[in-house]
């Protein structure tokens, strides 16, 4: 007896479902968490069939990539958010087509993304692990980071953004971002949003006050094999 896998339809149905019932145990509104359908490595065309289930914000981590499924895609109305780490030289390219940035990490990129011209929402990325070459600003170096962002022209913090570690309880994890969002409200009390929780791990964020989650896989499938 053979089986067909999920189809996209059915596969978004199930996160959403999912997200609702976090939601319920957290007594909070699904209505206010931002879900942001990551498609690296997928087609434009599948952006497309999204939009058509009523998707509207969706996640790239890589620039070459999003800018050209951003340009494809320009007659859609379309929220994009950049979830990959920015290289300070494409700063500006990434700015040119992402509405949102969850990855601001360091001095020089808050400096390159700077505009006077126009505004652009982000996240600072915080490092929960030990490892210096991961992305995102050690909790230490927090607030002088959130600082920076806030004196730069052109950027509108929107709150923290972090990835949970592996070999870690995810809803911890959670927790820990939830205590430094905290931390960081006496500096900027507007900026309250949390974009936590993968696929794997979405409702643990939900139940830690994620404001936005980065799914892939869990909506999109597996990732197309590169060739």
């Amino acid at each position: 007896m053979t089986t067909t896998s999920p189809s996209l339809a059915e596969r978004l149905e199930f996160v959403r479902t999912g997200i609702a019932d976090a939601a319920r145990r957290a007594d909070r509104d699904p209505g206010a968490i931002t879900t942001v359908v990551v498609t690296k490595f997928h087609p434009a065309s599948l952006v497309r069939d999204l939009a058509d289930l009523g998707v509207r914000d969706i996640g790239e981590n890589r620039h070459q990539e999003a800018q050209s499924k951003a340009a494809e895609l320009a007659d859609l109305d379309l929220t994009w958010h950049f979830v990959g780490q920015v290289q300070g030289k494409k700063a500006r390219a990434v700015r040119g087509y992402a509405n949102v940035i969850h990855s601001v990490d360091r001095e020089s990129l808050v400096s390159a993304l700077g505009s006077e011209q126009s505004v652009i929402d982000c996240f600072v990325q915080v490092n929960l692990t030990d490892d210096p070459e991961r992305g995102g600003v050690r909790p230490d170096l927090l607030e002088p980071l959130v600082e920076s962002v806030l004196a730069t022209a052109g950027l509108r913090l929107l709150g923290l953004m972090a990835v949970a570690p592996l070999g870690e309880e995810p809803r911890a994890a959670f927790a820990r971002v939830r205590g430094l969002s905290d931390g960081i409200r006496r500096l900027s009390p507007s900026s309250t949003a949390l974009s936590m929780g993968m696929s794997q791990d979405y409702p643990a964020a939900v139940l830690e006050g994620a404001t936005h989650l980065r799914i892939g896989t869990a909506i999109t499938g597996n990732r197309p094999v590169r060739s």
